[in-house]
C-alpha cells in the first residue's frame, strides 16, 4: 500500500481530529469493533471524521502504523508530513526471504493461486469464503529431527519461527504483526491444540522494544487485534478451540512488550535471539529535540552520552560511532552485540550505508567479525517509502563468523517486492567475493551502485576493476601529487547566503568579478563548458545565468586560472561530475568545488604545455573522461558529492599525453 496516494485523508483527519493520541485511541477502538460485529472499519468510524479511501480499507494495522509515525514526528519536533511508516509489502517480503526455507510455498491442491490476497478483503468476506471452503489450503509441513529437536527446545515454533524473535524498535508492531499472519497461514492446517500452543511459544519468546510508552500501549492492543484477526486470539475469555483468551494474550504481551532505550539502556531479557527484525529511526541526533525549548543542550547530551557508553569490560558500546551520528548505525551496531553468535539480523536502513565515509569502520566490522550475506539495494527512484527521496537498503546479516562473499540486489523497485520469496527472480544480483570487493574499495568495504540493463552493468563493472588499481587524487606518490604536498579539494570560497549583499546580477558596464556558481556549468554528450556572461555575450539579458553572477565584495579575486568541479544533485542526469577550467580574476561560489594542486606541479604542467591554461585544460579533458563520471556515478553515497568523494578519484589514466618530467 502506497501511503502518498491518501496523505489527504490524514490532513483532512487532523482538522476534524487534532489529538493524535485521540486519532489512536478511536483508529484502535473502531478496529476492534469491526472485528467484534463482522464490519468494515471505516463503518465503526465516528461521523465527523472523513471518509476513508478504498485503499485504506483493507489493512487496518498500515493506517495504525501511520498515525502513530505521525505522532512520534511531532513528538520529535519533525513535521509529520514527513513520516511515513514502513510498508506492509516490505515488511512481508523481509519475512518471507528470511523463513522460506524453512515453509515451504503453499499450493492450492493444483488450483491456481487467486490474484488477490484473501487478508486485503474485510472481515465479512472472508467469513462467506470460510463458509464456502474457498480459501487457501496449506499442504502438511514435513518437519525433520533437527527440527523438532529446536521445536522441543522452544527455539522454534512449528511453524518456523526461530525463537526468540526481537524488535528493538518495534513502533507499533509491523513486523511482529506480519510474523504473526505467517505463523497462522503455516499453522492453519495444524490440530487445535498443535496451533494453540505453538501460537503460545510464539508469543513468550518475542522481544519488543521502544522508547516510547504511547507506542508500548497501542501496539499491545495492535497486536491482539491482528491475532484476532487471523484466528488465533479471541475478543473476550471465551475463546474457541485454538485460540487464546484475550487475558492470557494482554498478559504474555504486557511481559514481552517493554519500553525501554535499546541504546543506552540494558536488555531486559537474558534469552539472545536468534531472530530479529526491524527498521530503526533514521534520524540524525542534531535532529533530535527540534521541538523542545531546551533542544540544543538536550542533543550535545545525547551525543555525549552515547560517545562515551561503555560495557562491563570497559569496551565502547558504540566502537563504529564517527562523524554526524545517525541512529540507525547504532541500532544495527547495538543489534549485533544483542542477538546470539549464529543468530540472523534483517535491518533496514538508508542506502548511504554502503558507501558514505562515515559508515566505514560499520561496514569493516560487518565484514571482518560477521557474516554479511546479503543486500537489497532500492534506489530513490523506486520511490519505496512514498514522499521520501531517499534509497533504501535491507540487510542480511549472520553474527558472528567472518565475511568471505556477499550478494548484493538490486538495483529493485516497488514491485519486485514478493511475500513468498522475498524478492522476484528477475532483480539483477552480483557476488561480491571478497578479494574483489577489497580491491575496489581499498578495503573500506563500500558497494557500488549498478543499473539493472545487463550491459550496461557489464560496462560498469569492467570499468571498475580497470579503475580501482590507479592511485586516487589525493594520495600520494604519483604523478600529480608534488614532493611534500598532495591534491586537495576545495570548496569555493564565497557562501552565497552569508554574502548575499555582495553577489548582483550581472550587467554590461559594470564593475565587479565574475561570480561562478553551479548553474553556469554547462554540457552536452561530449563536452563540458562554462556559461557566464563575463565570458559569453549571447546570455540573454533575463537568463538566469545573469543573477546571482557578479562579485562586488571585498575579497580579492585569484590570480589564477583553477580546476573547478561542479556535482549534479539530480539523479535523473546523465553525468555526475563536470569540470571547467576557471579563468583567473574569478570568485567561486560555495556550492561548487575546485581543485588545490601542488605549485611544483603546476610549474611543471605550465612549462610543459607553455601556458597554465593550457596545462589545466588538458587535465580537465582527462577528469571529464566517460570513465571517471561512471566510477563517481557508481560510488556515490547520496545526491551531494563530498569533498572526499573528489579526493578518492582515481587519477585519470593517460597514455603518450603525460608530460615525460611528469610520468
Amino acid at each position: 500500500m502506497r501511503s502518498g496516494n491518501v496523505s489527504g485523508w490524514y490532513a483532512r483527519l487532523d482538522r476534524e481530529c487534532p489529538s493524535r493520541l485521540e486519532q489512536i485511541d478511536t483508529w484502535l477502538t473502531a478496529w476492534e469493533k469491526a472485528l467484534r460485529h463482522s464490519q468494515p472499519v471505516a463503518a465503526m468510524l465516528p461521523p465527523h471524521w472523513p471518509t476513508l479511501p478504498a485503499s485504506l480499507l483493507t489493512d487496518p494495522g498500515h493506517v495504525f502504523d501511520h498515525l502513530l509515525c505521525r505522532h512520534d514526528a511531532e513528538s520529535d519536533g519533525r513535521s509529520p508530513r514527513g513520516a511515513h511508516p514502513t510498508p506492509t509489502r516490505l515488511a512481508d517480503a523481509v519475512i518471507a526471504a528470511e523463513l522460506r526455507q524453512d515453509i515451504p510455498p503453499s499450493s492450492v491442491n493444483g488450483n491456481q493461486k487467486p490474484n488477490v490476497s484473501l487478508d486485503a478483503l474485510p472481515p465479512g468476506f472472508r467469513m462467506h469464503l470460510d463458509k464456502l471452503n474457498l480459501r487457501e489450503e496449506e499442504e502438511e509441513v514435513e518437519v525433520d529431527e533437527e527440527t523438532e529437536a529446536e521445536i522441543a527446545a522452544g527455539i522454534r515454533t512449528r511453524s518456523g519461527i526461530p525463537l526468540p524473535f526481537a524488535d528493538p524498535a518495534v513502533g507499533g508492531g509491523l513486523f511482529p504483526a506480519r510474523l504473526i499472519r505467517w505463523h497462522a497461514r503455516a499453522s492453519s492446517e495444524f490440530d487445535a491444540d498443535e496451533r494453540l500452543a505453538d501460537t503460545r511459544a510464539l508469543l513468550s519468546k518475542m522481544q519488543l522494544y521502544d522508547v516510547c510508552g504511547i507506542a508500548a500501549t497501542a501496539t499491545l492492543r495492535r497486536l491482539h487485534l491482528t491475532l484476532v484477526r487471523y484466528g488465533l486470539a479471541a475478543l473476550d475469555d471465551d475463546p474457541e478451540p485454538g485460540m487464546m483468551a484475550r487475558s492470557e494474550v494482554e498478559e504474555i504481551l504486557a511481559e514481552v512488550l517493554c519500553r525501554g532505550d535499546t541504546l543506552r539502556g540494558d536488555w531486559p531479557w537474558e534469552e539472545e535471539p536468534r531472530l530479529l527484525i526491524t527498521n530503526p529511526p533514521w534520524l540524525r541526533i542534531k535532529d533530535r529535540f527540534r521541538g523542545h525549548p531546551e533542544g540544543s543542550r538536550m542533543r550535545k547530551e545525547l551525543g555525549a552520552e552515547l560517545r562515551g557508553l561503555r560495557e562491563e569490560d570497559g569496551s565502547l558500546r558504540f566502537s563504529t560511532l564517527r562523524g554526524n551520528v545517525n541512529l540507525y548505525r547504532l541500532f544495527l551496531e547495538r543489534s549485533l552485540q544483542l542477538v546470539r553468535a549464529g543468530g540472523r539480523i534483517r535491518m533496514i536502513v538508508p542506502d548511504s550505508l554502503l558507501r558514505e565515509q562515515s559508515s566505514a569502520p560499520l561496514r569493516n566490522l560487518l565484514v571482518t567479525e560477521h557474516e554479511w550475506t546479503s543486500i537489497w539495494s532500492f534506489p530513490e527512484s523506486a520511490r519505496l517509502f512514498a514522499g521520501v527521496t531517499q534509497g533504501v537498503l535491507v540487510l542480511g546479516l549472520t553474527v558472528g563468523g567472518e565475511t568471505q562473499d556477499m550478494i548484493s540486489y538490486g538495483p529493485a523497485g516497488f514491485d519486485d517486492l514478493c511475500n513468498v520469496r522475498g524478492l522476484h527472480p528477475s532483480v539483477p544480483r552480483l557476488v561480491l567475493d571478497r578479494e574483489r570487493w577489497e580491491r575496489w574499495s581499498r578495503a573500506d568495504w563500500s558497494v557500488p551502485r549498478l543499473p539493472a540493463d545487463r550491459f550496461e552493468r557489464d560496462r560498469l563493472l569492467k570499468t571498475i576493476d580497470e579503475l580501482a588499481e590507479l592511485p586516487r587524487l589525493a594520495e600520494e606518490g604519483h604523478w600529480l601529487a608534488g614532493e611534500s604536498q598532495r591534491v586537495r579539494v576545495r570548496v569555493g570560497e564565497i557562501d552565497q547566503t552569508n554574502w548575499s549583499a555582495d553577489i548582483k546580477p550581472w550587467r554590461k558596464g559594470s564593475r565587479g568579478a565574475p561570480f561562478v556558481r553551479g548553474i553556469h556549468f554547462r554540457n552536452d554528450e561530449s563536452n563540458v563548458w562554462l556559461q557566464h556572461p563575463a565570458f559569453d555575450s549571447s546570455v540573454p539579458s533575463t537568463a538566469p545565468e545573469r543573477k546571482q553572477a557578479k562579485w562586488c565584495g571585498p575579497l580579492q579575486p585569484s590570480d589564477h586560472p583553477r580546476l573547478a568541479c561542479q556535482a549534479i544533485v539530480n539523479a535523473q542526469q546523465t553525468r555526475r561530475l563536470r569540470w571547467i577550467v576557471l579563468p583567473a580574476r574569478c570568485v567561486l561560489g560555495n556550492s561548487v568545488n575546485h581543485l588545490q594542486i601542488p605549485d611544483d606541479v603546476l610549474k611543471l604542467l605550465t612549462a610543459e604545455f607553455g601556458g597554465l591554461d593550457e596545462a589545466l585544460e588538458w587535465l580537465c579533458e582527462l577528469l571529464n573522461s566517460e570513465k571517471l563520471d561512471a566510477w563517481a556515478r557508481a560510488w556515490a553515497a547520496n545526491n551531494n558529492v563530498n569533498n572526499y568523494e573528489l579526493e578518492l578519484l582515481p587519477l585519470p589514466p593517460v597514455q603518450m599525453q603525460v608530460p615525460s618530467n611528469l610520468a
